[in-house]
């Protein structure tokens, strides 16, 4: 994640501990656990491919994944993130996150919002949720056709506004892509008029349907435009409200684009940004970042499920994790001998990791090759 409030505002954030004031690997991974495949949506750019029906692999059982919580509680992660499929269609995700809350890990929902009723947002206040990402990709019919569902717009709005009742902090997550990148005005004009607590701009990974949108990539060019578009509503929002947060997603290129911005506009700024992007390291994976699917397998990140690690049925995360005897752990640590092309001479390769892996594989099946969405010219990394 590259925060825009916090790197070209200036705010004081909720996650810079994570993000900006420790190195990368000088602490333990965010888990994002993918609990569930089932879903009550058929998003188009769904990395994980999740459908209505029950998962054709045998979900976690409820006592395994209290086995998992007490390792990871006792590994030490900073935060655990329920992710899908749909985890609220999960029966036991109140009694899952109650548990992990009293062992000690910070807790966040990632959920498509419409099933949060008040009564759903009032449970999850009480289980100690710290924060719940919901997923637009538009405003109304637009969302609803990406998302697959007439009316799904309406309820993931009522699912933020009843999340704000119960005091719960709350965000959008957009994903950009040609079919939606127009509505970016528009989403941040619901997410001041709202008063939404965080929205993070995603770009499109190619993982599970999203293999499907290649085509519906953006171009370099469009891709600056929207992040010029980005940082200056970000100001003007942040300048108006205080406390907002505004960030961008998947895309590490975004780091040196907002330093290369300020060293225009504010050098001194841009020196003190140099130094917080140094210490993030951008892309994580197998690092800071880790994953665990419905049936227990282990990824180095949510997106490239054609890396797997392990499973926890069979070894604990925390020996998973550890185990440097795994050649593409190894590698993915020391990731500036492997990364190939013009990455591996770019000057913000330290700050960028490489950018996505995931991505570069689906367009070139080579793990190591340049992500084809850094958008950086040669002048500008060379």
């Amino acid at each position: 994640m590259v925060s825009i409030t916090k790197l070209y505002c200036g705010a004081e954030e909720t996650f810079d501990q994570l993000r900006y004031r420790t190195n990368a690997r000088e602490r333990k991974p965010v888990v994002v656990w993918n609990l569930t495949r089932r879903c009550n949506l058929f998003c188009k750019h769904c990395y994980a491919a999740s459908n209505a029906e029950k998962n054709d692999r045998e979900e976690i059982s409820k006592e395994e994944a209290k086995l998992t919580i007490d390792d990871l509680s006792s590994f030490g992660i900073p935060v655990l993130l329920f992710s899908g499929g749909e985890p609220l269609l999960r029966e036991d995700i109140f009694e899952l996150f109650d548990y992990a809350q009293k062992k000690g890990i910070r807790t966040v929902l990632s959920t498509n919002g419409t099933l949060i009723t008040e009564e759903v947002a009032k449970k999850l206040k009480k289980v100690g949720v710290s924060y719940v990402g919901i997923s637009l990709d538009g405003i109304g019919e637009v969302n609803d056709i990406f998302r697959g569902k007439n009316g799904a717009f309406e309820m993931a709005k009522q699912g933020i506004i009843n999340c704000k009742k119960s005091n719960i902090k709350v965000g959008i997550r957009f994903t950009i892509n040609r079919e939606n990148f127009g509505q970016i005005p528009a989403i941040l004009d619901f997410f001041e008029k709202e008063g939404v607590d965080r929205i993070c701009f995603y770009h499109l990974v190619y993982s599970g349907r999203g293999k499907n949108l290649m085509t519906l990539d953006l171009t370099h060019e469009e891709r600056r435009q929207i992040m010029d578009y980005i940082l200056v509503r970000a100001k003007e929002i942040f300048t108006k409200n205080g406390k907002i947060e505004v960030l961008t997603v998947d895309n590490h290129a975004d780091g040196p684009y907002v330093y290369l911005k300020l060293l225009k506009e504010d050098p001194k700024r841009a020196n003190e940004v140099y130094e917080l992007l140094s210490k993030n390291e951008g892309n994580l994976s197998g690092i800071g970042i880790a994953c665990i699917d419905e049936s227990g397998n282990v990824y180095p990140d949510q997106f490239f499920r054609d890396l797997k690690l392990g499973n926890i049925r069979e070894r604990p995360f925390s020996a998973i994790w550890s185990d440097e005897s795994n050649e593409m752990l190894v590698q993915l640590r020391n990731k500036k001998l492997y990364i190939k092309g013009r990455c591996s001479k770019c000057k913000f390769l330290h700050i960028c990791g490489g950018n996505f892996r995931a991505r570069a594989y689906q367009k070139t099946k080579d793990f190591w090759a340049p992500d084809p969405q850094c958008y950086l010219t040669d002048e500008e990394i060379l």
